[in-house]
């Protein structure tokens, strides 16, 4: 395993990406962060990336390089896409980039790479059993992780409840698209939590994306069996996931 490994975290608006010391979850390097080009093209991301490993100095092409992406991703496949071009569906996208960059990759899907960190170096480090990773945002992506193997593209965002994919009635984008109040809004996580809970019975539920710094509004008003607890590496948790994961960590 390597003691440590870029990673890169690719979203609709921002690409971003550090070295990493896979060993501890620490950035060795600033974070360096470029605008994801307007209509997310995979050529122009992947030239985007290659600027981003660039600006992190020397890196070694027997660096590990893991690169995490909003899509369901089958053997570096993107079956999906999320706020980027629709040209990514069915493409071949870790051989593009390792064709275009020169070097290996490891690819992953973003919601992936975060839960993985998470258990790594965040508010699952100590955790035990299944640990289910919720981020709440635009949709809702998920990660599973059972006794420290990620369980990879789950995508319990789109189970259907009230006869409908819930993400659309759940998600944080719903909350503000209708105006809901805090407890209107723990209303619906309730139900998409309980419902988690009767098909899973996790150990551990962690809530992540940028509305889980606002945790103490909403997440009190859940009851659950479930240990439910806000994510702890906000936006570094793709960087150090993808960087773990391609380390082999």
């Amino acid at each position: 395993m390597a003691h440590k490994a870029v990673g890169i975290d690719i979203g609709g608006t921002g690409i971003k990406g550090a070295v990493v010391d896979v060993s501890t979850g620490k950035l060795l390097t600033d974070r360096v962060k470029l605008p994801t080009p307007e209509g997310g093209e995979p050529q122009d991301i992947v030239d985007t990336v290659d600027r981003v490993i660039k600006k992190l100095g020397k890196i070694s092409k027997r660096e590990p390089v893991g690169v995490c992406f909003p899509a369901v991703v089958i053997k570096g496949r993107t079956l999906s896409a999320a706020n980027v071009s629709k040209r990514w569906i069915g493409l071949e996208a870790e051989s593009l980039f390792e064709k275009n960059l020169n070097r290996d990759i490891h690819f992953v899907n973003d919601a992936d790479a975060a839960g993985y960190a998470e258990t790594l170096y965040g508010a699952a480090e100590s955790a035990k059993g299944l640990i289910i990773m919720t981020t709440l945002g635009t949709g809702i992506g998920t990660a599973i992780i059972y006794r420290g193997v990620l369980i990879p593209n789950a995508e319990l965002g789109h189970i259907e409840l009230e006869g409908g994919d819930y993400e659309a009635k759940a998600s944080y984008a719903a909350k503000e698209r209708e105006d809901l109040s805090w407890a209107d809004w723990a209303a619906r996580l309730q139900k998409y939590y309980s419902a988690l809970e009767a098909y899973f019975h996790p150990d551990l539920f962690i809530v992540g994306g940028g509305v889980s710094k606002e945790y103490q509004d909403f997440l009190p008003l859940l009851t659950l069996d479930t240990p439910i607890v806000p994510a702890t590496l906000r936006n570094n948790a793709g960087i150090l996931g993808a960087a773990a994961l391609a380390a082999g960590k």
